[in-house]
């Protein structure tokens, strides 16, 4: 049984990330982030720090804007179009929950498609349902790092059952087309199917994105199946925990992803890929 090591390949991709960023530098580019966080709920606050360490540990400029639950959509909608058009961003970033009086949707719509690092405008979604170049919502592209560089050279998604538990906009409807586009079969399946047990057991990758602690047992596994654990969750004792129940599945599994430790640490670094390649775009003239 292999544990697939989110924490280590995400300092690969973020050690790459870092020579690339140098190289830029030299020819006088520097990769800038703008991240926004409104209000002061204590796990943004968390992820918000985790992506200024990122940003200085690869060499970006991150300009950090920490706004009041106070602040109006109208405020925050100014702030978005100003950044939108500031020569010197490469990527913006607003950190979800938003306060409930500002509208989740008119603030991911407000943010230029060209910027859109964390992959949520419509314009990127439907560019990744037709197979145009976008940016990709960084967990379901963290996952797709996790299976080509966590498991043996031979291994090919290309022609496996894959099985996604959970529809939602942010993992499992991005992670279904991702997964399309290796050449995998796809089956989302969530709350509501039927034979949920017999769905899964399908499954020569399992990737599990329901939000439900420990909900994926032992009896939802295929023996030798690669599973992908996305959740992130407290269990009854607030320990941290995914949707798969890990020590029953694991010995099940011919691959395995921990909570935490698995696709956690990918989101940022996939976030820092986005930054990375909007850069690359917005200085295409000068990079020639």
């Amino acid at each position: 049984m292999t544990i697939i090591d989110g924490k280590l390949i995400s300092q690969q991709i973020k050690d790459e990330l870092k020579e690339k960023t140098a190289l830029l530098k030299e020819k006088g580019v520097e990769v800038t982030l703008a991240v926004i966080l409104v209000g002061e709920d204590p796990a943004s606050q968390v992820y918000v720090r985790n992506k200024k360490k990122a940003c200085e540990y690869i060499g970006y400029r991150s300009l950090s804007y920490e706004l009041p639950a106070t602040t109006s959509q109208e405020e925050l909608l100014k702030l978005i179009d100003e950044l939108n058009n500031r020569k010197d961003v490469d990527g913006i970033l607003v950190q979800m929950p938003v306060p409930e009086h500002i509208n989740e949707k008119a603030v991911i719509d407000a943010i230029d498609p060209a910027k859109d690092v964390d992959g949520f405008h419509p314009m990127n979604v439907g560019a990744l349902c037709i197979g145009e170049k976008g940016f990709v919502s960084c967990t379901p592209a963290g996952v797709i790092q996790l299976l080509k560089r966590g498991l043996p050279s031979d291994y090919s998604i290309s022609g496996k059952e894959c099985v996604i538990v959970g529809r939602s906009n942010i993992v499992g409807k991005p992670m279904s087309l991702l997964m399309l586009r290796e050449n995998a079969t796809v089956t989302v399946a969530h709350s509501r199917t039927k034979n949920l047990e017999e769905v899964c057991k399908r499954a020569d990758i399992l990737i599990a994105a329901v939000g439900r602690a420990g909900m994926i047992t032992a009896d939802h596994v295929k023996e030798g199946a690669v599973v992908i654990d996305v959740g992130i969750n407290r269990n009854a004792d607030g320990k941290l925990c995914g949707d798969v129940l890990y020590d029953e599945v694991k010995d099940k599994a011919f691959a395995i992803t921990p909570v935490p430790g698995g696709v956690g640490p990918m989101t940022i670094a996939m976030l820092m890929n986005n930054c990375y390649e909007a850069a690359l775009m917005h200085n295409a003239d000068l990079l020639k």
